[in-house]
């Protein structure tokens, strides 16, 4: 199995350029952890006077002004290029040097979408790093558990699926089955699933990842309007003081919030050096605060190859089984053989007691390297249950039947020996009919003239308006080695790339 192999540094996903970042070695990891507390994760480092201080003083100087000069010309061509990425709701593509420029949407090195432009913006910066598509999407999601503590969090369920363009394999995430931490409150999995994640497949040292909402979690985060609005419809009963005000009321949009508990766990599970003790420490501190004697079983999270179907076009893959993933593999081959129109993807189906609510993001690289991550804590705000020790909210994802209906990423690409093929993502959050948007999407997307889809993509747009009223879509792409990101609908989610 492929969850068994050591981590894998594919070579094909180091982004960066020499004038956009520098390779951060295995040996600046412990320097890293210890700045979690203190530092500015996007302050420059100025190495300049310590490298040449050894030199004679006349040739020093002369070399070091030749350097910064050198530095600048390089700084200012990276500001004037960096000048046109937006951090609005829709991204922006910078012009590249000599006047070459994209639509927005399209990018040539990789890109990321997520619903918060805050966890996008960091996840472009993790990009230029020379983070890959696994440590840009581990860092967004970590972003996410702090700024969307409506739709997911450290106390959420994972579901995730990863297409290594160098290998040609995929492989699927899964958090395990859903367990009872206590009446009524789900066992967090977050943490354990993406260090495992992290572990196999990612780049960056692990603390890296966990800076930027470690920073946002302690120094504070803009309540943006998809929270604002989760906020004014469920009320703050039970989330009080961290996102209400002195009087009570909820925070609106542009209000700052901190949560410096949560930003304490990120600090610890950064020094954890295993997937397992990633977890434990915020288990014992739960145990702790509700009460519970003895230890809790932890989670189970685990590295599975990606259920596939071989479709004239290629390869689709998906995640297994308790995920909505086989169910969604089944509808397609059934309307691919039938040659028919693809489903209503909105169809009339029996009043849920609960529409699960949670997250998605998705990261791609021009070497068709794709992750996608799905969470849920399954109503909104989850229990609503805010642990006082770790300013987690816990998930009340505990029923075992439709734990996972809402989890089914998708990924069409070639066979493994094609690596230059292009690649496919979609992924699917907000209705109970998720299996069906994602068919329907996939079916739309075969149907249509290449043409057509480039089209779409360039303009930063799907077919559709709408994904079965409140539902959100983020599909993927790469074609002729460009990246291209879009969503439904088209304003939900920020992509930011290079």
């Amino acid at each position: 199995m492929e969850a068994a192999a050591g981590p894998v540094l594919y070579q094909k996903l180091l982004l960066w350029d020499p004038s956009l970042g520098s390779d951060e070695g295995e040996e600046e990891q412990e320097e890293e952890t210890s700045e979690l507390a203190a530092s500015d994760p996007w302050r420059p480092q100025d190495s300049v006077g310590s490298k040449f201080g050894g030199l004679p003083g006349a040739w020093a100087r002369l070399v070091a002004a030749l350097l910064l000069l050198a530095v600048g010309f390089s700084l200012a061509a990276r500001q004037l290029y960096a000048s046109g990425d937006g951090t609005g709701s829709q991204g922006s593509a910078a012009p590249r040097p000599g006047g070459h420029s994209h639509h927005p949407g399209v990018y040539h090195h990789g890109a990321i979408i997520s619903p918060a432009a805050t966890c996008s913006h960091l996840g472009r910066e993790l990009l230029v790093a020379g983070g890959n598509v696994v440590d840009v999407g581990v860092g967004a999601a970590l972003c996410l558990a702090v700024v969307h503590p409506h739709a997911t969090g450290l106390g959420a369920m994972f579901w995730g699926l990863f297409h290594n363009s160098t290998s040609g394999r995929s492989t699927a995430l899964t958090s395990g089955p859903a367990q009872t931490l206590a009446p009524g409150l789900g066992l967090p999995s977050a943490l354990p699933a993406l260090r495992l994640l992290h572990t196999h497949f990612g780049r960056l040292p692990w603390p890296r990842l966990l800076l930027g909402p470690a920073t946002l979690a302690q120094e504070g985060f803009l309540v943006d309007t998809a929270l604002a609005a989760a906020l004014a419809a469920r009320g703050t009963k039970g989330l009080c003081p961290l996102l209400c005000r002195t009087d009570g009321t909820p925070l609106r949009p542009g209000a700052r919030a901190t949560n410096p508990k949560l930003a304490g766990v990120l600090r610890t599970a950064a020094l954890a050096p295993t997937p397992a003790l990633a977890g434990d420490a915020l288990l014992s501190l739960l145990l702790r605060d509700l009460g519970l004697q003895g230890t809790s079983s932890g989670p189970t999270p685990a590295l599975e190859p990606a259920v596939q179907l071989a479709v004239p076009q290629g390869i689709l893959s998906t995640t297994p089984s308790p995920s909505a993933g086989p169910e969604l593999l089944a509808m397609l081959e059934a309307a691919l053989h039938s040659g028919g129109p693809s489903p209503d993807p909105c169809p009339l189906l029996p009043q849920a007691p609960v529409t699960p609510v949670g997250s998605v993001l998705a990261t791609i690289d021009s070497s068709g390297s794709v992750l996608l991550l799905t969470s849920s804590l399954n109503s909104s705000f989850g229990s609503g249950h805010l642990s006082p020790s770790t300013g987690v909210l816990l998930s009340n994802l505990v029923a075992q039947p439709t734990t996972s209906a809402w989890a089914c990423p998708l990924i069409l690409h070639g066979s493994p020996d094609d690596t230059e093929a292009d690649v496919l993502g979609l992924v699917a959050s907000g209705t109970p009919a998720v299996a069906r948007v994602m068919t329907h999407a996939l079916l739309s997307h075969l149907a249509g003239p290449q043409s057509q889809a480039q089209h779409q993509h360039q303009q930063g747009r799907t077919p559709s308006t709408s994904v079965c009223g409140q539902g959100t879509l983020l599909q993927v792409a790469v074609q002729s080695e460009h990246t291209h990101v879009s969503s439904v609908p088209s304003g939900c989610c920020t992509f930011q790339g290079f």
